[in-house]
């Protein structure tokens, strides 16, 4: 090299400036304080009645993960569902084959073996069914709930001599979570992603992936406070696409599934999309940490999942070698959550890279109050979602046993675009300029710049084509909304269209100047203004207005709490 071109590119680097190194040294600092979490959680049945030959097709599937894990030397978790933890085959594998650094836990659906060890009467028509009020505790007493919990701990201490700390399943019942954390200190558990309609079960607007302390009243619903909170961290099950789960089967009451499960052609088994993916959990601004469950029950079968798992450990193994992700066990991430948030922290799922090409984006918000969705299409942009969390709203089956093949687990909407939407007729909160007449014509934001102001705070800008800049920023309890006007007297507002035909799913009762008195299942909450009006349509124009005030929206998410 000719030493002036030398010396002048060694001055370059000298005389950089000291913002630009600072700024990325605290970008950098940003990352390592906010790991990105991967959890293999493998769940183990013993049988299922819609398999032939299934006992031998599932032990070895078991067989092939364990062989695929300690190949990585990874840190895994296998939750054993009562009929699999009995069965000394199984035993004998785990105690012989287990890679030490792997974690041993429970699997809470409810099986005939364990239902007859806790001397109650089974009403399935196999030894394991999916039936909502049968495979799991809410279809069971609060005494029963307990017995199935003290016969399951009393076999897995007799076989492991310890208590497993980690417990999952679809759902897992508030009276069961705090009845095994008070009484054999478990540290944490994993429930279903949210979902709406599949397999007969319904999560929906939860907190979106991550993990959060659930409320004593409803274990699918975030604390607020100390009183309420079970103390046990639950982290959302499956890596649910950010993008695309969302609207999948929109309008209708089932979804499919888009998610890291290695059986899904569109998902896990498809490595664009597990790049796809792995690229929002690890690059993008998450706030407080970014997760992800990997894994697949047994009853899929190894030629079901092998090609998926096979594709993806790789891609983990390489991420974790470069200090970009945290391979543990779900004890492990139970246990750091605890040490690092007393209460439920906020996060972020930020995606702006679109695995179909579409020109999509979404950026999810979660804290214990909210949860929020914005997102991008091509041709419009919108608050795709805004449900809020309050503690004291009871789970129906918080003490009476669910009947029934389905079980309903619900937050409180303000904008629910997958119910409120027909097939052919999509809503959402749109950002609107408003003529000298007031009628709102829809304003297309595109290019997000999304920023982290502090650990709890995340900003979000966006421009339409004239220039003007809207800034929405999430924090813990409330969602701040503002514009930078590059037109000259810009009218804008918020505003929410619903089809006739989904009127009678909106909750808003009782309009008043900066709030809207609401009600969802027989629970009122509140919809609030801190600085702005709420503005009630004529539902054929519009249902309603968020107003801002000085060129300022000020949404409260706190329930009226």
């Amino acid at each position: 090299m000719n030493s002036k071109v030398f010396i002048f590119i060694l001055l370059s680097v000298l005389l950089l400036p000291t913002g630009c190194v600072e700024a990325s040294k605290a970008k950098e600092e940003k990352k390592n304080t906010a790991p990105r979490i991967v959890n293999i959680v493998n769940f183990i049945r013993q049988t299922d009645y819609r398999l032939e030959n299934s006992d031998a097709l599932m032990f070895e599937t078991v067989e092939k993960q364990i062989d695929l894990v300690n190949q990585y030397d990874f840190p895994a978790t296998f939750l054993f569902q009562y009929d699999a933890l009995i069965n000394p085959k199984y035993q004998k594998f785990m105690k012989t084959k287990l890679n030490p650094t792997c974690e041993l836990g429970a699997w809470w659906e409810i099986t005939q073996p364990h239902v007859k060890a806790a001397g109650l009467k089974w009403r399935g028509e196999h030894s394991w069914v999916s039936t909502a009020n049968i495979a799991f505790t809410p279809g069971y007493t609060l005494e029963e709930r307990e017995k199935l919990v003290d016969v399951y701990m009393a076999k897995f201490k007799e076989i492991y001599g310890k208590y497993p700390k980690s417990v999952g399943s679809w759902y897992v019942d508030s009276h069961t979570l705090e009845y095994m954390y008070k009484k054999y200190g478990i540290v944490a558990s994993c429930n279903c992603k949210d979902q709406v309609g599949t397999d007969g079960y319904t999560l929906w607007g939860g907190y979106w992936n991550q993990a959060y302390y659930p409320s004593k009243l409803n274990a699918y619903m975030p604390a607020q406070t100390d009183e309420y909170q079970i103390p046990v961290p639950v982290f959302r099950m499956l890596g649910s696409d950010p993008m695309y789960q969302y609207d999948a089967g929109i309008g209708s009451n089932h979804q499919g599934v888009i998610t890291l499960e290695p059986v899904y052609t569109e998902g896990g088994k498809s490595k664009k999309w597990v790049e796809y993916f792995l690229k929002t959990i690890v690059d993008e601004p998450c706030l407080a940490f970014n997760y992800a469950q990997a894994g697949q029950e047994n009853s899929f079968t190894w030629s079901g999942m092998g090609e998926g798992l096979i594709m993806q450990f790789p891609l983990f193994d390489s991420l974790s070698k470069a200090g970009k992700i945290r391979v543990e066990t779900l004890e492990e991430s139970g246990r750091w959550f605890k040490e690092q948030f007393p209460k439920t922290p906020a996060t972020a799922i930020t995606t702006l890279a679109d695995v179909r090409n579409e020109g999509n984006k979404s950026v999810w918000y979660n804290s214990r109050f909210y949860r929020s969705n914005l997102y991008w299409e091509k041709d419009g942009f919108c608050f795709r979602d805004i449900h809020l969390f309050d503690e004291k709203m009871k789970s129906e089956y918080l003490d009476t046993p669910g009947t029934g093949g389905q079980f309903f687990y619900y937050t409180l909407p303000v904008i629910d675009r997958f119910y409120w939407s027909t097939p052919d007729d999509k809503i959402g909160l749109r950002v609107v300029k408003l003529d000298k007449n007031g009628k709102g014509t829809e304003l297309v934001l595109a290019d997000p710049v999304v920023s982290e102001p502090s650990k709890s705070v995340l900003n979000v800008e966006s421009k339409d084509k004239n220039g003007n800049n809207f800034i929405f920023t999430f924090n813990e309890d409330k969602i701040d909304i503002s514009c930078n006007a590059a037109e000259s007297g810009l009218d804008w507002a918020l505003e929410l269209r619903v089809p006739q035909d989904r009127l009678d799913r909106l909750p808003f009762k009782d309009f008043e100047k900066s709030s809207v008195k609401s009600e969802f299942r027989g629970f009122n909450y509140n919809v609030a203004c801190e600085k702005g009006s709420i503005v009630k349509g004529n539902n054929t124009d519009y249902v309603l207005r968020f107003v801002p005030s000085g060129n300022k929206l000020v949404i409260d998410c706190t329930t009226g709490q």
